[in-house]
């Protein structure tokens, strides 16, 4: 268990004790839009870089109560500016490149970042999108730290704490735009802890771990749990771009992969590809994800050969609510994400807030147990006070999830209470892609809803009373999906747009959104909805301006 303040001192202690252990493996299917091959760095090197980096940002001034946005992708110079501004107390913002250019310059402007950091090829279309968006922060490609603007500070810095913010990550919520969730050092250094320490059948061997993950580091899971994990005790980070279903099986074999960081949809994307020998030719000794669909989960462990470990957290959890089944019975096919560690209280509830008996289903709420019940939790939300107050009342993180207890204790997920949209891994605010889809003149109203995809666990359906005038087919809708396309990331568009004459409405006329998904399924079902999810592509990188 380590006892370090933050994930640079963290960093630090691994580095001088496994100087030439490797602890960062990009494979060339994952940098060949930037790079001749792979790239490998071992502790040694990748301070020496951090520390190269951290004279360069306090040179300039940069200093703890800074924000600095990284729109880095998954490049090796993520982790360096990361550790290195980290040293100083300032926190990262983390920019996916995939954002329109409207949640772009939310994110931005909404976190106070003081400046972005910009992957060379990206950093004059970062800088052309956020200066057409009217947001006047400066951009500086990665590689040119020598030059950094200067930081304009006149304050003493703050000692760095556990309680130092690390970092904002911006997580969509049931209302219309994503709130920037602030997490502190101790998040970071707890979840270290916690995976360090997990056992069972997710136990790390320290000095020996190659952990390969496809997930993007603007979210929790590849930010704070596979690097941390591996940072703790010493093994090696193998950091994909993204999930490559073609190649996916030879980069894990060539890579020595030990453990996966999964999605749900992977596993039912591989299982559709062609059986052959390098299915079982690994060394991976477990996976470790959240959402695989249950009808497939037994089947992928049969043909691959390897547990797929279950688990329930979300941002604003850390490690400090995390659940796993990481120890049998996992109940493989049932949904099931583990037994609550001593570490964890639980609580299911109905609508009135009132227990429920195991095999009910209700809403999950969590805490950490002993003294403190917020230790390894997020820290609130950046600039929504009531936000948090309402997440956490009567002194319980209300998740938004829904899930029920059997017998033996364990808890199965069920669904999500609250107005997300999961769909291979993205977290979807409905009322957000409405908001989008409402300024249309073609849309007299639209509901946004999750209907079930067995690939991607959900899929984004955009249920539309039409303007009188309207046409009802598939022009239309496709004439719908484009402009849409102009303000949402490829993700958000609706995978199926339906044209209807009534929605389900409460006595309010309010939208039943219980009943959405329901509707929205048996409008598919029936041939009544359009498909539009092969035009979900991802955009090309932003070109800079000639």
């Amino acid at each position: 268990m380590n006892n370090a303040v933050s994930p640079y001192e963290l960093f630090t202690k691994t580095a001088a004790a496994y100087a030439q252990n490797p602890f960062l493996h990009i494979p060339a299917v994952a940098s060949r839009a930037y790079a001749d091959g792979p790239i490998d760095f071992t502790y040694a090197a990748a301070l020496s870089e951090i520390e190269r980096l951290k004279d360069d940002y306090a040179r300039a001034g940069y200093q703890n109560g800074q924000r600095i946005a990284l729109a880095l992708e998954n490049r090796a110079a993520f982790f360096f500016h990361w550790f290195a501004l980290n040293s100083l107390g300032v926190s990262i913002v983390p920019l996916n490149i995939e954002y329109a250019a409207d949640e772009m310059a939310y994110v931005v402007k909404h976190s106070d970042a003081c400046l972005v950091v910009a992957a060379p090829d990206h950093a004059d279309g970062v800088l052309n999108t956020l200066t057409g968006e009217g947001v006047a922060v400066s951009v500086l490609p990665c590689d040119e730290t020598a030059t950094l603007p200067n930081a304009n500070l006149s304050c003493d810095s703050a000692d760095i704490l556990r309680s130092t913010e690390c970092a904002m990550l911006f997580t969509s919520g049931s209302t219309g735009k994503p709130k920037g969730c602030i997490l502190s050092n101790e998040y970071f250094t707890a979840m270290a802890n916690w995976y360090e320490s997990l056992g069972g059948l997710c136990a790390l061997e320290p000095g020996s771990e190659r952990l390969i993950t496809p997930l993007p580091l603007v979210h929790m899971n590849a930010l704070a749990c596979s690097t941390m994990g591996m940072v703790a005790t010493g093994g090696c980070l193998i950091q994909l771009d993204r999930f490559h279903p073609s190649s996916w099986r030879e980069t894990v074999k060539e890579s020595g992969a030990t453990v996966i960081h999964y999605l749900g949809v992977m596993p039912a994307i591989l299982l559709t590809l062609p059986e052959l020998p390098v299915d079982s030719d690994h060394t991976v000794r477990f996976g470790f994800g959240a959402g695989v669909n249950p009808k497939y989960h037994a089947t992928f462990e049969e043909r691959f050969g390897f547990p797929l470990v279950e688990g329930w957290a979300m941002t604003e959890t850390g490690s400090g609510g995390c659940i796993m089944a990481n120890h049998e019975p996992r109940h493989v096919g049932t949904a099931c994400v583990g037994k609550p560690p001593d570490a964890v209280d639980v609580r299911i509830v109905d609508e009135d807030g009132a227990d429920v008996e195991a095999g009910v289903s209700g809403e999950l709420l969590v805490r950490a147990a002993g003294e403190n019940p917020r230790k390894g939790f997020f820290s609130g939300y950046y600039k929504n006070e009531s936000a948090t107050d309402d997440a956490w009342a009567g002194g319980w993180l209300h998740t938004g999830d829904l899930v029920k207890s059997s017998k033996d204790g364990s808890l199965h997920f069920v669904d999500r209470k609250k107005n997300i949209i999961r769909r291979s891994g993205e977290n979807i605010s409905a009322l957000e892609v409405e908001a989008v889809l409402s300024a249309h003149a073609d849309i007299d109203s639209v509901v946004v809803s999750a209907v079930h995809d067995d690939l991607r666990g959900d899929e984004v359906m955009a249920t539309i009373i039409p303007a009188r005038e309207c046409e009802r087919n598939e022009a239309a809708a496709l004439a719908i999906f484009e402009n849409a396309r102009e303000s949402l990331s490829y993700y958000k568009l609706p995978g199926y747009i339906a044209f209807v004459d009534d929605l389900p409405l409460t006595a309010s006329q309010k939208p039943k959104r219980g009943e959405m998904r329901a509707f929205g399924e048996s409008l598919v079902r029936d041939g009544r909805a359009f498909d539009l999810r092969s035009r979900k592509k991802r955009s090309k990188p932003q070109k800079a301006a000639v």
